[in-house]
């Protein structure tokens, strides 16, 4: 974190309080919190769509896109356009993931007017020239080719194959050796063109500057954009595969395991306590059982971890490990029996006072950046949110009791086999 980028470590009496909920004349919303204790500006956008909406045989073209349109914007090419930016010291950057294709902007204060001028070329005339896509084409196969010998891609690919088959989310976001090569140009412009409208857009702003003058430049840089874009329909789906092991075959010492169970919609009312369980379980933190169980008692790995992942259109409890290959069996086998033991007997109220207190206390650490802010601001919205939820969530943390972890850790895990995929040569599996 650097000194320009930090607005404050002080958690507010109500961080909603803060969020000031604006509407521009083009009918555009953007959550904006004034800070004028540095003088930066953050802003985050997000519009409906990411990688789901790549083409048949053309994915990788939303990866593609997001790499692309930084890359030379109205009547500057590349070069000249990264020139102007860093004379600036103006940062826009562009992202993709299943859902989502997202811009992120920081800038100083005496620049702003330049950076919002910036951004809305790269919104309204990325030059999207040959030049450019060859050389971010040429990027993404060369990333591809080395996921193509990497245990942890091939077990992530053969996990989400086997997760969502014949559906987008078990296609390769960043494309593939046979697809990146045939998206062209005009696949490009229509992405775009189906994704990037105002009626699909979030927004949120953070830092030295004040609604007025913010309505103005949202409107600056989107407000030509068609209200309606042309997403194409995404059926949702429920994670397939259960008790299945799907093994590829890698010649290296270790194995590299994946495995999941459906998990639960992030508005379900249990989503909260499934938090908490799954913290519990392989949060990421030292006192998390499969850790425990895992690395410190039985060496089997140096890291083992769980999560709850949520999408538009399907949601996911997942993990991973890697391991010896002659383990990776006894490995599994420990993982499936505290994910069981956890179903039938729920955790211990030390556990789950550990827990509550973790995830309360570490939530301000998502709010110490302006960009962390306004990541926060526009994920709430994507996710459909009100600006409450800011203050709400920690109180919904400690609201939970051990009788809800236990029923909620028989909904996760009871009676259900996980989903496996390994890369490697794994022994016994």
């Amino acid at each position: 974190m650097t000194a320009i980028d930090k607005v404050s470590t002080l958690p507010p009496a109500s961080r909603s309080a803060t969020v000031q909920k604006l509407r521009t004349p083009a009918g555009l919303e953007c959550w904006l919190v004034e800070d004028y204790a540095v003088p930066l500006v953050a802003f985050d956008f997000a519009f409906k769509g990411g990688n789901t909406q790549d083409p048949d045989g053309r994915e990788g073209a939303t990866s593609m896109l997001a790499g692309l349109l930084d890359e030379g914007a109205g009547d500057m090419d590349a070069d000249a356009f990264h020139r102007a930016l860093d004379d600036k010291a103006v940062e826009i950057s562009y992202g993709a993931d299943r859902d989502l294709f997202t811009g992120h902007m920081k800038t100083l204060t005496r620049h702003i007017d330049a950076a919002f001028e910036f951004l809305r070329l790269t919104i309204n005339e990325a030059r999207l020239d040959d030049d450019a896509i060859e050389r971010v084409r040429s990027q993404m196969i060369a990333g591809l080719k080395r996921e193509a010998k990497d245990p942890e891609a091939l077990a992530g690919k053969a996990f989400r194959e086997a997760a969502f088959p014949n559906h987008p989310y078990g296609r390769a976001g960043r494309g593939t050796l046979e697809t990146v090569p045939a998206i062209t140009r005009d696949d490009l412009v229509q992405l775009r063109a189906n994704m990037m409208s105002r009626g699909n857009l979030r927004i949120a702003a953070v830092g030295a500057i004040d609604a007025v003058r913010l309505v103005k430049l949202i409107d600056h840089v989107f407000g030509a954009l068609p209200e309606k874009g042309n997403l194409k329909p995404v059926p949702d789906i429920a994670v397939a595969g259960m008790g299945a092991r799907h093994v590829v075959d890698v010649d290296v010492p270790q194995s590299t395991i994946r495995f999941g169970l459906p998990g639960l919609v992030r508005k379900d009312p249990d989503y909260m306590i499934a938090t908490v369980v799954n913290h519990i379980l392989g949060g990421g933190v030292f006192s998390a059982r499969l850790f425990k169980e895992v690395r410190e008692k039985r060496g089997l790995a140096y890291s083992v971890h769980s999560q709850l992942a949520n999408w538009d259109h399907s949601a996911m409890f997942s993990g991973g490990t890697s391991t010896k290959n002659e383990r990776a069996a006894e490995s599994l086998a420990v993982i499936e029996e505290e994910i069981a033991k956890l179903s039938a007997e729920g955790p211990t109220e030390e556990e789950l006072d550990k827990a509550k207190k973790y995830l309360t206390g570490s939530y301000v650490l998502r709010f110490d950046t302006s960009t962390k802010i306004c990541d926060q601001l526009v994920h709430l919205q994507t996710e459909g949110f009100p600006v409450e939820y800011l203050d709400e969530r920690n109180a919904l943390i400690n609201a939970v009791t051990l009788e809800d972890t236990k029923r909620v850790a028989k909904r996760l895990f009871d009676g259900k086999k996980l989903l496996v995929a390994v890369a490697g040569r794994p022994e016994g599996m």
